[in-house]
C-alpha cells in the first residue's frame, strides 16, 4: 500500500530558539539548490557543516528544528552554477547536479526520492523547500517594496524601512476521491506526464469552507454535484507551501462536463480498472507519483479501508 511522504518524522520545531542563535552550535546543514535537495548514495539526505567549503557564499541557514536533539537548518546553494544546467519548464527534472567540493551526493527533485526518505528527513525536506522557496520570492516588502531582510533563524522576513514583519505562508489545497458506489473519478491536468492521472484538486478560496471547496471544485472542472464530504486525512506538500486537505466526497451524478480549461481529461474508474492502475498495467492511466496524498487515498480505498463498501 502506498505510504504518504512528509505525513510528520517527529522534527521538534524548537520555536523558542528562533530568536537567538543557540542552535548554531552543532548544527547540520541540509544543502538546497533550487528547489532540489543534497542526497548521498543511500537516497538519504545528506547534511554538510558549516565550515564546509561548498556552502561559501551561501545564503544564511534557516533552522529548521531538533533532531533527536541535534539542530538541523537548511541552506539554499542555489547561486552556484553547475557546469551544465537542467532543463527547465518539465513537470519533473530527471537532471542530477554534483557541486564539485562535495564528496558522493547529488542534488535531486524532491518527488523522485520522497516515498523513501525516513519520515523525520521527509518532515525536514518538505520543511526546508518550502522555507527556502519563500525566501527566494519574498524578498521585498509587501507593505512598502523595499528589501525585507530574514529574521527569527529564518521563520521571518522583517522590513528595515517600515518595521513590517512578514511570514511563511501555507495554502490549504482540498484534494478529494469523489465516489459514486465503487467507482472514483480521477482526472488529468494539461502539462502532466503522459497517461498521469489523480485525485481532483484545487486550492480553498479566501472565505470558504473546506466542504465548500470540494463541491466547489468538483462542480467547476467536472460538472458532477457532490453531496456528503468527510475528511480523512493532509498532508504538507513543498510545491512550494501548499497543506494538502485530503476528502471522501459522495458524488450525487455521474455525467462528465469537462471544463478543458481546468481539465484536459477526467473519466470513472470501477474497481478492476483501479487495481490495474495501482498496480501499473492499466493501458491508458498512470496512477499518482508514490508517496502523494492521491496514492495514498486511491490504494487505501482500493483496498477497502477508506470509506465503508455499499
Amino acid at each position: 500500500m502506498d505510504v504518504m511522504a512528509f505525513a510528520g518524522g517527529g522534527l521538534e520545531r524548537a520555536a523558542h530558539l528562533r530568536a537567538g542563535d543557540g542552535w548554531h552550535d552543532g548544527v547540520r546543514l541540509l544543502p538546497v539548490w533550487r528547489g532540489k535537495m543534497l542526497v548521498g548514495a543511500d537516497n538519504a539526505l545528506h547534511f554538510l557543516d558549516p565550515s564546509h567549503a561548498a556552502l561559501t557564499g551561501a545564503e544564511p541557514p534557516v533552522f529548521l528544528g531538533l533532531d533527536a536533539s541535534r539542530a538541523v537548518a537548511a541552506v539554499d546553494m542555489s547561486a552556484w552554477t553547475p557546469t551544465s544546467m537542467p532543463e527547465t519548464g518539465l513537470f519533473f527534472d530527471p537532471t542530477e547536479q554534483v557541486h564539485p567540493l562535495i564528496a558522493d551526493a547529488r542534488f535531486v527533485e524532491l518527488r523522485g526520492v520522497m516515498q523513501t526518505l525516513p519520515p523525520v528527513q521527509g518532515e525536514i525536506a518538505a520543511t526546508a523547500r518550502a522555507l527556502t522557496e519563500w525566501h527566494r520570492t519574498h524578498r521585498f516588502c509587501a507593505a512598502c517594496g523595499k528589501p525585507s531582510q530574514p529574521a527569527q533563524s529564518g521563520w521571518q522576513r522583517h522590513c528595515p524601512a517600515c518595521n513590517a514583519s512578514h511570514f511563511p505562508r501555507t495554502d490549504p489545497v482540498a484534494i478529494m476521491l469523489i465516489r459514486r458506489g465503487d467507482r472514483v473519478l480521477v482526472g488529468r491536468s494539461p502539462g502532466w506526464p503522459e497517461r498521469m492521472y489523480s485525485c481532483l484538486a484545487g486550492f480553498v478560496e479566501p472565505g470558504e469552507t473546506l466542504t465548500a471547496a470540494v463541491r466547489r471544485e468538483v462542480a467547476e472542472e467536472t460538472g458532477i454535484a457532490v453531496g456528503e464530504v468527510r475528511f480523512v486525512a493532509d498532508q504538507p506538500w513543498p510545491y512550494p507551501s501548499q497543506l494538502m486537505l485530503g476528502c471522501v466526497g459522495e458524488a450525487l451524478s455521474e455525467e462528465i462536463k469537462l471544463d478543458p480549461a481546468e481539465l484536459q481529461d477526467a473519466r470513472w474508474l470501477d474497481g478492476d480498472e483501479l487495481a490495474a492502475v495501482l498496480a501499473g498495467t492499466h493501458p491508458e492511466v498512470l496512477a499518482p507519483r508514490h508517496g502523494s496524498i492521491a496514492g495514498w487515498m486511491l490504494s487505501r480505498f482500493a483496498a477497502g479501508d477508506l470509506v465503508p463498501r455499499d
